[in-house]
Parts: C-alpha cells; structure tokens; sequence
C-alpha cells in the first residue's frame, strides 16, 4: 500500500509526540531528584539536635565536602564562622523555635580548606500529622556576588565621603581667603564681624573688610555676591581687592562703588553677567566731639542698622541704590551721619533677614531685625555681633545663604555710663 504525503506527515508528528512524551517521562522522573542535588542553591536537612541528616550536591561542592563527611557527623552549626555560630546559638536557633520559620539570615560558612562562603541562610521546621516539629529544612544562597556589591558600594560610599571632605577643606580654605585674617584696630572704635556659613559644601559670595586709608581715615565695606562656587568666588576676590585699590586712589564712597561696578559690568558683560550688592563706609574720626563722621555709600544693599546709647533702633536709609555690575552707570545712594559715644552700626548680608523661621514660610525679616535691635540697644559691636550669632545657630537649617556682619561701635566714657 502506498502512503500518502498527508499520512506521511501524520507519522511524523505521532513519532514526534512520542518522542516528546518520552522526554517528558524522564524529565519527571529525574527531576525530583536532580532539583534537589544540583538545584542553584544549596540544600540541608538537620535534626532537631542540628545533626544534619541529609545535604545536597550543590552545597558540597561549594563547602569542598564529601557527603560522609557531612551526614550523620556534623551539625549546621559546626559549618559557621566563630561569630556566625554565636549569632546561631543566640538569636537564630532561639527565634526559628519560636517562629517556625526565619529568613534570609547573612550568614558565613566556612569551607574545607578554611575559606568562608557568605550566605544567605532560610530555615522553616517541619512538623508532623500531631504538630510536633520533626526536623529542619534549610535553603543556602551564595551571596559572594552579592557580598562583593556590597563591599563595592562601601568603597565607593567611602571614597564619596573622602572626596566630600576634600572638597569642604578646599571651600573652607578658599572662603578664608576671601576675607581679611584680621580686622584693623581703629583707635577709638570697637570692630566686631562674623561668617556664618549656610553650607560647608559650596564657597559663598559674602565678603566684608576694615581697613586704614591714611591721614586718619579708614574704610570698610560689606558685600554680596550673586551665586554661589568657584564662580561666585572669583567675584568676591575681584569685588574685595578693586574696592580697596579704588578707596586709595579716591576716597569718596560713591566714587569707588563707582569704579567697582565700571569693572565688574566689563568684566563680566556676556552670556553670564556677575553682579553684587555692596554698602561702603568711610569711618573719619571726630576729635572735637568723639565718635565718627561715616559718609555710607550703598549699592543695592540693605540698609544699615543703627542703635543709640538711649535704647532707639533705626535703619541708615539709603533708598535707590541699584546693583554693582548690571548697569554701565549704576546709581549709588549715599548718606552720611555721627556716630556718637554709646551707638553701635550693624551691617548685614541678606542672610540674616531672609533666613526661614519656625512659622511655615515665613521669613525673618527686616521688621524683625529692627526689633532685636531695639532690644540691644544701648550694646556694644561685640554684644551685637554674638547676640545675631546666637539668633543663625537658633534659626538652624533655616538659614539657608551665608550671612556676613559688621558691627562697629564708639565707646561711652566712664561718666556717660553711670548716667
């Protein structure tokens, strides 16, 4: 008889099925065993007393044992490291009683030829038909991929905290030369300043200094640049030493915020403009009756804080000064007053003022510092400068931009203080 193509084809399939039945047949009936022997991970049984009773492939060839070495002869926890054995007697063996059951316990098993293997090590008791435990089944993992990602990821966190720690020293260290080592004794006036930093982590742009101008005048100034990094920094060290180049050469406050904008709007007159705000002081001692005469030249910055010896507080009002750099000619606002025996002058960067409270949203505020004002006074530049460092330090996180202040105050003689 002849076949036809499509009983042909039939043949094969149905030889085809068998075959595949076949296969499936010897894959059921070798995998029960084969899953357990050289399952990826490793398998043991132990007694209730840890003697293990039965272990698989995959673990002796990880540990280097031979079943006899193993079954019958050791327990579990002869396979740990010291400390692993500990922490076995302690709090594993403890808990799986109480539980029945722990999970994914690291753990470290010490090999043949001395090594040690990390694991990760679940165990469950079985129990039988009247609910008495008969013995415990435990599942090893390999961790040692795992192990080593960890140990990666500790290198690197440490590397990071030593790269961040560099970084600090290097925006400390750089901050510190932004402003003068030392503040110049002016006879007959209290100087007081501080830096509070918001973060350790970038270079502010604040920068104050005080210093002699000659024939018994002397200037000083406090500023703000715009930014923060490398790049704010390169304009803090411009702004500090061209403001005190121009006070040499012309000692008129308004005249050299004038020449420190000319150079900060040439400079930096691209894509990426620089820009600050600055007060400038000229301090010229009044012999006749004590204290100073201060011209006060402001570009763009807040007002000044003055306190009199009679408890009053007021702001130095400067109204309409524009920002150093933005404009070719930027206005300058200039006032000039005393500063008697018993006042005390306060500049300030924005920090302070726009420092976030415990209130939600709220910031601190001119008002604010108009008050503390009232409440020191009558102070001295120290008592003033360590009474606002004790306001950042309370204000915490909240103090989110660096702040830089200036006091400077004229004793009172013995006989005004008694009255």
């Amino acid at each position: 008889m002849c076949r036809t193509g499509d009983d042909k084809d039939d043949g094969a399939a149905s030889e085809d099925r068998a075959g595949d039945d076949a296969l499936f047949s010897a894959l059921l009936e070798d995998s029960a065993e084969d899953l357990y022997e050289y399952a990826p991970c490793g398998f043991l049984s132990t007694l209730l007393d840890g003697r293990i009773a039965k272990v698989n492939t995959t673990l002796l060839r990880w540990l280097g044992y031979e079943r006899g070495d193993l079954v019958g002869r050791r327990q579990f926890s002869d396979l740990l490291t010291v400390g692993g054995r500990l922490y076995h007697e302690t709090h594993f063996a403890p808990l799986l009683r109480m539980r029945g059951e722990i999970s994914g316990i690291a753990l470290e098993l010490k090999a043949a030829d001395g090594s040690r293997l990390p694991v990760l090590v679940t165990s469950t008791v079985k129990t039988g038909s009247d609910g008495q435990p008969l013995l415990i089944r435990t599942t090893v993992f390999d961790a040692r991929d795992r192990r080593a990602y960890e140990e990666e990821l500790l290198r690197a966190r440490k590397e990071s905290e030593r790269e961040r720690e560099r970084l600090q020293q290097l925006a400390t260290t750089l901050q510190e030369t932004l402003l003068p080592p030392r503040l110049a004794d002016v006879p007959g006036l209290n100087v007081a300043a501080h830096y509070h930093i918001a973060s350790v982590d970038e270079v502010g742009g604040d920068f104050y200094d005080l210093f002699p101008l000659g024939g018994g005048t002397w200037g000083m100034f406090l500023g703000d640049v715009c930014g923060k990094g490398a790049e704010a920094a390169a304009v803090t060290s411009l702004a500090r030493y061209t403001l005190r180049a121009a006070a040499v050469y012309d000692r008129d406050p308004a005249t050299v915020l004038g020449n420190l904008n000319t150079v900060l709007s040439h400079e930096y007159n691209g894509d990426d403009p620089r820009f600050c705000t600055v007060i400038y002081g000229l301090l010229t001692p009044d012999g006749d009756h004590g204290g100073f005469r201060i011209t006060l030249a402001s570009g763009g910055h807040p007002p000044a804080l003055l306190m009199r010896p009679d408890g009053s507080a007021d702001f130095v009002a400067t109204p309409g000064g524009q920002l150093i750099g933005v404009l070719p000619d930027a206005r300058i606002a200039t006032t000039t007053f005393r500063l008697d025996p018993g006042d005390t002058l306060l500049l300030h960067t924005d920090g302070l003022t726009e420092a976030r409270t415990a209130v939600a949203g709220d910031r601190y505020g001119d008002d604010a510092l108009l008050d503390l004002g009232r409440t020191l006074a009558p102070t001295t530049a120290e008592d003033t400068i360590s009474a606002i460092r004790d306001l950042l330090d309370t204000l915490g996180t909240g103090v989110d931009d660096d702040t830089a202040l200036l006091a400077v105050s004229v004793p009172r003689s013995d006989r005004e203080e008694q009255h």
